[in-house]
């Protein structure tokens, strides 16, 4: 942090438990100059004071922060201001990359005779590997072992450059796998909630303030942390000191009230607000959340709430500072003195939410009746598609005539809706100890009647952080969920990322021989197609309790209210209400395992004592020197041939149609995070590379490798072009050959003949995980513009950040609706005075000659996103201003 001016005469000093504090005051700038800010939403008041303190008179201006005092339930038509995070938050599927295009930077600065260490981090940055283990090994009490060493095997390449960038860069730390999910280990350890600095001889005290390469990174809200998900693209100009520039939100009031039922869980409420919320419409909006019903919601409760914003659409979902705040950072071992600081700077502020504080005023209030909310699950494919438990079984697709089939090798059947996963997995529940604690006693009570898991179901639990093996074995409940087969796999993301591993021996090849609707259940936040498993096509997101219970009934065809789960040793018909724990007993068993000298102890530690990571060694120096046979990490190529000058931006003319794709094309569909299949193009490049197909991983441990990934770009066996009836997977139609060949093998046809391309798409283009090579691979094949009805947010930022055109069709426009085969020719001219949400002309030339123009929009929607894409997006920008 550098001095800033002060426009409005806001720096104050506080002083907590002896020690003075300066800080930049909203109650002073109020009153010196912008009145009504104090009854702006608390996450509004954050990025205000965001403002305040970074004020230069250029990148951050008096102008926009007059803006805030405006504030009458809207700020108005698109003002843009700049952010500045205190920290990046990334893992190793999106941090990888992002090391890799640093360390590129590194080289082409090198090339350019400049100092290469230019390129460093100027904000903390924590790499948490969480995303590369697989759950090969289950149902033992080796599991989690035997998959530490396979994930070590197969990923050194991985871990030796990430190695390599926590000692060549500065502020860049490396947590090492095994240890946690990013997003827990940032609720229980990372974050502060108020930031200290040290400046000129003063303390300064700010929000603590987050962006990180998952979307997920929304979870922190729960702890009154503003943080959400960006591409990496992105993150990497914010570490490298880059304000963010964003358009100030419309802030959605969700107004709690009443109390949760017995019985209910935390997951339940999420998946109810997931629904409300994704079908009101909240997409690039904050979602803010007050009422009397926060007094009844554990932290826990808030974080698992917060977790899932990018399931309801919203940039986040914040809670704000309150008593629960105050006791949770207590319970996880934060100091007194960062305690105190929290509780007396954010009354200070206006940031605390308590008794007699006047509500903020909220661009619109939807209210929710929290004694409304249901037992749930949200399926098949979808998390907002919510479904009562009597509603599940209706739910599952099933092949008319299907009979059970026998599985070789096996005394068992299958059916549609067989159970084939059954996962505790996942940042959003088992960072909350009440569900994780609540599956543990229903387990203790099904295993003392004798019930167990249906043998074709592949059982596993994956804790977010050690905290919860801890608080499980100080319970003496690990022991019942290891009896129903739910041992400790992993500490790491998993099943939900799709890293589930084979099933049971012979249930995949039954599933593929006779077109059987094999499901899983798991306690995560992402349930689309081909995401879980390959071989499984119908996921449910349920909590962690349910997951055990599907388990045991080995179907999700149930009614768990009418039907019994199992019979008990003796015979008697178990229902789930007989194993259901109470809420006391749940809250009390919490009570008894969970304490700060928990946190304490495993958090003194963290990264250190790492026997494997240890191991891993690394030659140091301030370029990276790639190893050209890599499989795993090579050179990007975004800076081949960089010129230091900016030229404009050329017209796209005659470009071909790759793809036309309908609505929800989530970014798993444009570049699958999952397993690399032996036939396909990437699994071609790797063989020819002598690489075994057992050691082929997934594209998501191949993401510094763009070879691999470009041949993966829309290669999901999901995915429906609409430029070709009724197939699915990565293929497309050749124009004007008419051939239909693989997506890839077409784009580079067109590179070759110098033609561009376009892709043309539906509704919530790019929905799901903020992922780079969404954007990175249509770059690499060609692609020049997006035209799409609307875009997820933190995607069209990524096709920004690459380069790529994001355009949304006019209401009423859209391929389908224009009569478009994909045959047709598309020009874009004029692009070099391309302004932020300008309308566009787009000329199609069909294949008879007939030209038809229509108007799009052009969805840069900033002028800093303007310079970015004028330089050919924010990397080749970053070094131009490096060189400069």
């Amino acid at each position: 942090m550098t001095e800033h001016l002060n426009s409005f005469s806001s720096k104050a000093m506080l002083e907590v438990g002896g020690k003075r504090y300066a800080y930049f005051d909203i109650r002073s700038a109020e009153a010196n100059g912008l009145d009504g800010i104090s009854r702006l939403p608390r996450s509004l008041k954050i990025l205000l004071e965001n403002l305040l303190r970074n004020e230069d008179g250029e990148s951050f201006t008096a102008e926009q922060i007059r803006a805030f005092a405006n504030w009458q339930g809207r700020l108005g038509d698109d003002i843009e201001i700049s952010f500045r995070p205190t920290r990046v938050l990334t893992h190793d599927f999106t941090g990888i990359p992002l090391a890799a295009d640093l360390a590129a930077m590194r080289d082409a600065l090198s090339v350019l005779g400049k100092d290469p260490q230019e390129v460093n981090p100027l904000v903390p940055v924590d790499l948490i590997i969480d995303h590369s283990v697989i759950i090969d090994h289950y149902g033992s009490t080796h599991a989690f072992h035997r998959n530490v060493e396979a994930e070590y095997r197969r990923n050194g390449e991985r871990y030796k450059f990430l190695k390599w960038a926590q000692g060549a860069f500065d502020r860049f730390r490396v947590v090492p796998p095994d240890t946690g999910i990013c997003h827990q280990i940032n609720l229980e350890y990372l974050a502060q909630v108020v930031w200290t600095e040290e400046l000129d001889g003063k303390t300064f005290a700010f929000p603590d303030t987050v962006i990180g390469t998952d979307s997920h990174t929304t979870m922190i809200n729960g702890l009154s942390v503003l943080g959400w998900g960006v591409g990496g693209i992105e993150a990497e100009a914010a570490m490298l000191g880059e304000p963010s520039s964003m358009v100030v939100p419309d802030v959605v009031g969700m107004r709690l009230t009443g109390r949760m039922a017995e019985g209910l869980t935390a997951t339940d409420l999420v998946l109810r607000i997931t629904n409300v919320l994704r079908a009101h419409g909240v997409v690039g909006k904050f979602v803010e959340f007050f009422g009397p019903g926060l007094d009844h919601l554990a932290l826990e409760d808030r974080a698992t709430i917060a977790n899932m914003a990018p399931e309801y659409g919203a940039t986040c979902g914040y809670f704000p500072i309150d008593s629960e705040t105050i006791r949770y950072l207590t319970q996880t071992s934060r100091s007194p003195e960062r305690v105190a600081l929290v509780e007396s700077y954010s009354r200070a502020q206006g940031l605390f939410r308590a008794p007699g504080v006047p509500d903020p005023i909220f661009a619109e209030v939807i209210e929710l009746d929290l004694s409304g909310v249901r037992p749930s699950l949200a399926g098949p494919k979808r998390p907002q598609d919510i479904l009562s438990l009597d509603e599940v079984a209706a739910s599952v697709p099933v092949n008319p005539g299907q009979r059970p089939v026998a599985v070789p090798g096996q005394s068992f059947e299958l059916d549609d809706g067989a159970v084939v996963l059954a996962a505790i997995t996942s940042c959003t529940n088992t960072s909350n100890p009440s569900v994780m604690i609540g599956a543990a006693l229903l387990a203790r009570n099904a295993a003392r009647l004798g019930l167990r898991p249906k043998p074709w179901v592949k059982t596993s639990i994956a804790p977010g952080s050690q905290i919860v093996g801890e608080y499980l074995t100080l319970s003496g409940l690990q022991p019942d969920l290891d009896t129903l087969g739910f041992h400790l796999a992993a500490y790491g993301c998993t099943t939900c990322i799709g890293n589930s591993g084979p099933l049971v021996d012979g249930v995949s090849e039954a599933i593929n021989a006779h077109n059987i609707t094999a499901a899983a259940v798991l306690s995560g936040n992402r349930n689309f197609e081909a995401r879980i498993n390959p071989d499984v096509s119908a996921s449910y997101l349920a909590s962690p309790p349910l997951v055990v219970a599907y388990a045991l009934a080995g179907t999700v065809k149930i009614d768990f209210g009418t039907e019994p789960i199992g019979l008990s040793e003796g015979g008697r018909p178990v229902y789930l209400r007989d194993i259901w724990p109470s809420g006391a007993e749940t809250a009390a068993m919490v009570r008894k395992t969970i304490s700060a000298p928990l946190f304490a102890s495993k958090y003194a530690t963290i990264g250190q004592g790492n026997p494997a990571w240890d191991a891993v060694e690394v030659a140091g120096g301030a370029t990276y020197k790639w190893d050209p046979s890599s499989t795993y990490v090579r050179k990007p190529p975004f800076f081949e041939e960089l010129a230091l000058d900016v030229r404009p931006v050329a017209p796209i003319e005659g470009a071909r149609i790759l793809g036309m794709f309908g609505d929800s094309i989530t970014t798993d569909h444009i570049s699958p995070a999952g397993t690399i299949g032996v036939p396909s193009l990437a699994g071609g490049y790797l063989a020819s590379h002598q690489v075994r197909p057992a050691e082929f991983n997934q594209f998501g441990t191949r993401r510094g490798n763009h070879e691999v990934m470009v041949r993966g770009a829309f290669a999901n066996p999901r995915i429906e072009n609409r430029m070709l009836e009724g197939a699915k997977g990565g293929l497309t139609r050749h124009y004007p050959s008419g051939e239909v060949l693989p997506i890839y093998e077409t784009a580079m046809r067109y590179r070759s003949g110098g033609f561009p391309s376009v892709v043309l798409a539906g509704r919530e283009f790019g929905t799901g995980s903020s992922r780079d090579w969404a954007a990175k691979g249509p770059l690499l094949l060609g692609v020049r513009a997006v035209i799409a009805k609307s875009f997820e947010r933190i995607h069209r930022s990524n096709l920004v950040g690459m380069g790529v055109l994001p355009l949304t069709f006019q209401p009423g426009d859209g391929w389908k609706e224009l009569g478009l085969t994909g045959s047709e020719l598309i020009s874009i001219p004029n692009l070099e005075a391309l302004e932020p949400r300008a309308s566009l002309t787009v000329r199609i030339m069909r294949a008879d000659g007939a030209v038809h123009e229509i108007r799009v929009i052009c969805r840069i929607d900033t002028n800093k996103e303007l310079e970015y894409f004028r330089n050919g997006g924010v990397l080749p920008f970053m070094v131009r201003k490096f060189a400069a």
